[in-house]
């Protein structure tokens, strides 16, 4: 899709659409072109605000605008969005239009838009949140993996219609679909906010909950819950806790028996049992979070797929069968359940996790720790940094282009230091999703009784917990050189007993590392770009040497293949408290050497609303790009990719060829450079194609 030039978007409705305005403003490619309202006092100050046009009437818009975003309620809602988005398509501008749209309306709009040879789409919103998109991109990974056995769901009434679109989403499909009615309620028992039924979606068991009250003046605000949704197979339950967040993975809880019936609780076949029992996947953030980055984002994500379809100008009523079968699945359960009952509600009082949990100083740290004591995070649709630090650590993203290098680092200021306060406000989010699920269904078979895991370029610790919660019988070994880092590192260590008795904080920084004579595991991730070519053979070697028979080495393997430019990027905002922090990446070619490129980082920290940053702290660093044959080359191993979240720096397993003697013992090997730990292991490589999407 060319972003060359801006996609200009004109927004109609100042209430919801105010995202949508957001969502235009801020996504590269695009631009607000002015807001259409009724010309309410508060609607043309908001126009002014943002610094935009304002109209109150279509047939005086400009004719440069390309797409228009129509916030205003449907004729099922008691509004005119409808009409306003045929006559915006009379005049050859492109529509997304935000649910609900009664099915007949869709259908004819779809029609017009064929007719005046231009592109609508129905924004159902939901599916495009972040934590939904990472439910929905899990369950299709799971469901290809292990045919889903049920689904449970439950949703406010007005929020029907987008969980069909993410439930279609999330198993690939919608059909095969059928419904049973839903069972009479017992007379003379008082009002009933939910009811269920039971059917068939995409071809499994379906449970249906439904909060079917509604305050037609307010239906979001008394929403007893929004979107909770459960897919089940035989390897675990995948659970989206609420539209917002997070995602839950629970592995099926499996004991082996010995011939006596009893449950066998130790040696060989029991890796499994050092899963966690539910692992919680991505930060939850605040409300304000929600409205601050969460549905801009979403709806940005929305305008991308219409202007996709721009670009592509095929037949918009061709392209709308998806939306119009789940809208016709929406128009059946709604049918079934009839009308919800009309309620009026007082204003609710929402408690806070300390209302709840009185003495969070009771909850393990690291673990169980309500997220509201921790900064919202989240990723807009690029991935935030990884978990590591210098020589050593995850040096940015899958960075987006598109504007050029931030302020170098002061020449004295060693790297990852600046920046080390801000790290965990978005690696925490990457960690959950991509590296750490990853690895300890990695390490959950492995054996970990020959040596400890050395997670080389620990960073702040989060991968190092991570495996520590995957495998409780892990000793660990976290190196990680930059002070600022470790300075967190050993904070996260010394604050969590478990931590404490397992993990060994040293500053050691590679090639050369002090390591133990046998490692069971090494965990390479954003480190090797670090290094130069001399220095990766040497860390090859000392790694063919220490590590264990059947051992193996992990190494995030990131997505600079070859020396590029990606200009300065927003790629990341979090809040705490009254601050908001936005994150920034950049890189461009390094100047002093071929082949290396300089990797840029800024944080700017914002107070409230101010537009303005209080201060910005700048991050520079060297990086030599590798890729996947470069690592195979150079290890002389045999290289594997894990399956991981779609878009996050892939993941590859080295370990040494099934014929390679242990370089500790028996004969020598063939000859090959040579270093303090003595020879590599030269043995032909398998290479597995990596499928992920980086």
């Amino acid at each position: 899709m060319n972003t060359s030039t801006p996609f200009r978007v004109l927004v109609c409705g100042t209430n919801f659409g105010r995202f949508y305005a957001e969502a235009a403003r801020r996504r590269p490619g695009y631009a607000l072109a002015g807001v259409l309202s009724r010309g309410s006092a508060a609607s043309r100050a908001y126009a002014e605000r943002i610094g935009v046009p304002h109209y109150t009437d279509a047939d005086a818009l400009p004719a440069d605008i390309d797409a228009a975003c129509v916030a205003v309620g449907s004729s099922i809602s008691g509004g005119r969005g409808t009409e306003l988005a045929r006559a915006l398509m009379d005049r050859g501008i492109h529509v997304l239009q935000e649910h609900p749209v009664h099915l007949t309306e869709l259908t004819d709009n779809l029609r017009h838009a064929r007719r005046r040879g231009v592109q609508y789409r129905l924004n159902t919103h939901y599916p495009h949140v972040a934590p939904v998109r990472d439910f929905i991109d899990a369950a299709r990974r799971l469901a290809a993996r292990q045919r889903p056995l049920f689904v449970d769901a439950a949703t406010p009434v007005h929020l029907m219609h987008p969980l069909v679109d993410i439930l279609g989403r999330a198993m690939g499909t919608l059909r095969p679909w059928r419904f049973a009615d839903p069972a009479p309620l017992p007379a003379d028992i008082g009002p009933q906010p939910f009811r269920s039924l039971h059917g068939v979606f995409a071809g499994a068991p379906l449970t249906l909950r439904v909060h079917h009250q509604l305050d037609p003046a307010d239906r979001d605000n008394h929403a007893l819950h929004w979107h909770r949704i459960s897919l089940g197979t035989e390897g675990g339950v995948l659970t989206l806790a609420d539209t917002h967040g997070p995602v839950l993975w629970s592995p099926r809880l499996h004991i082996g028996r010995d011939a006596d019936r009893r449950f066998v609780l130790d040696g060989p076949g029991t890796g499994r049992l050092g899963l966690g029992t539910t692992a919680v996947v991505g930060s939850t953030g605040t409300f304000r979070t929600v409205f601050s980055d969460l549905w801009p984002e979403a709806i940005g994500s929305a305008l991308d797929g219409l202007r996709e379809a721009v670009a592509d100008g095929g037949d918009p009523l061709r392209a709308g069968q998806y939306d119009l079968a789940a809208c016709r699945i929406w128009t059946d359960l709604a049918a079934r359940l009839g009308p919800p009952e009309i309620v009026r509600p007082a204003t609710p009082r929402p408690l806070a996790v300390s209302d709840v949990f009185p003495a969070p100083e009771r909850i393990r740290p690291g673990t169980d720790r309500p997220d509201v004591h921790r900064p919202g995070t989240h990723d807009p649709g690029t991935h935030g940094p990884g978990t590591h630090g210098p020589g050593t650590h995850h040096a940015g993203p899958d960075p987006t282009p598109a504007g050029a290098g931030a302020p170098p680092a002061p020449a004295d200021t060693s790297p990852y230091t600046p920046s080390a306060e801000f790290f965990d406000l978005v690696a925490a989010e990457h960690t959950a999703t991509a590296s750490a699920p990853a690895i300890a269904a990695l390490l959950a078979d492995a054996d970990l009784s020959t040596g400890p895991v050395v997670d080389i370029g620990a960073g702040t610790g989060l991968l190092t917990e991570a495996v520590a919660r995957a495998r409780p019988d892990a000793e660990i070994l976290a190196c990680e050189p930059a002070v600022g880092m470790r300075a967190v590192l050993t904070s996260r260590v010394f604050s969590d007993p478990d931590l404490r008795s397992r993990v060994t904080v040293t500053a050691d920084a590679a090639p050369d590392l002090d390591l133990p004579d046998r490692i069971s595991v090494a965990l390479l991730c954003g480190v090797l770009g670090h290094l130069d070519a001399d220095g990766r053979a040497r860390l090859w070697r000392r790694l063919n040497r220490r590590l264990a028979p059947g051992g193996f080495v992990v190494v995030e393997l990131m997505q600079f293949e070859e020396v590029s430019t990606h200009p300065e990027t927003r790629l990341a905002t979090a809040t705490a408290g009254r601050n908001r922090y936005e994150w920034s990446f950049a890189a461009a070619p390094e100047e002093a050497r071929d082949g290396a490129m300089r990797l840029h980082s800024t944080w700017r920290v914002y107070r409230d609303d101010a537009t303005q940053p209080e201060r910005a702290v700048h991050d520079s660093y060297r990086w030599l790009p590798f890729g996947l044959k470069d690592v195979v080359a150079e290890s002389g191993m045999t290289a594997r990719t894990l399956p991981t979240r779609p878009g996050a720096p892939p993941l590859a397993v080295l370990t040494r060829a099934a014929d390679a003697p242990d370089p500790a013992r028996g004969p020598a090997l063939p000859k090959a450079r040579t270093g303090p730990d003595g020879p590599g292991t030269p043995s032909a490589p398998t290479l597995f194609v990596s499928t992920t999407d980086g």
